[in-house]
């Protein structure tokens, strides 16, 4: 399931793309870096070619589409071939045409009403967004005691970056990061993609390090 890729993973780059020929070069270096999943988010007029053309690729990887918010965005997505969606609330529309469809997501939430209402519609692995500025660390250590229990895991994201991520990670309701620190604009646009690599790399590592630790 690719979901359970993310879980692997531990770490989800989530782009932005504004020229589809940017899309496979990108997913490369997150695939040398030892990355292989990642997230393409529906921003763009580019971003369902982006996602077709990855997915055509021969690369090993998946790629889901993020920024999903409505029933048309969830068509898109699966249109354009992504193996999972992400979106940044938790819209009963959403998640129900995505059932329909068969298209694995990530819901996000921040209160104990959004992950309750979440769970009701039978997701256990959701999205803590903005994870920073709603409480960090603190907020998500407060919410493993009333959720821990029950399966619930969390995709931190919101503020995620190479300092912060192993705090997160150590915590063991979070299964994943995701961010864009190593896959930013201008790293894309001035197609620096043995600098992207790198970065990748390092967050794997960060990744893997916690991983081991537990």
């Amino acid at each position: 399931m690719s979901l359970d890729a993310i879980r692997e993973a531990r770490v989800l780059p989530a782009v932005t793309i504004e020229k589809a020929a940017d899309a496979v070069p990108l997913a490369s270096a997150l695939v040398d870096g030892g990355l292989r999943v990642m997230e393409v988010t529906l921003r763009t007029d580019a971003a369902a070619d982006s996602i077709a053309r990855i997915k055509d690729s021969d690369l090993d990887l998946l790629v889901g589409a993020g920024t999903i918010l409505n029933p048309e965005d969830v068509r898109r997505a699966v249109e354009a071939g992504a193996a999972f969606g992400v979106s940044p609330g938790c819209s009963e529309l959403v998640l129900r045409e995505a059932q329909a469809l068969k298209l694995p997501m990530i819901p996000g939430v921040v209160t104990p009403t959004e992950i309750e209402r979440a769970m009701e519609l039978g997701y256990s692995f959701l999205k803590f967004f903005p994870a920073e500025s709603s409480g960090g660390v603190k907020k998500v250590k407060a919410l493993m005691g009333p959720y821990m229990h029950t399966g619930l895991r969390f995709m931190v994201t919101g503020g995620i970056n190479a300092s912060n991520m192993g705090e997160y990670l150590a915590l063991p309701i979070v299964d994943a990061v995701c961010g864009s620190w190593f896959v930013n604009q201008r790293l894309i646009d001035s197609a620096s993609w043995s600098q992207v690599k790198e970065f990748a790399r390092g967050a794997r590592d960060i990744a893997h390090q916690i991983k081991s630790a537990q």
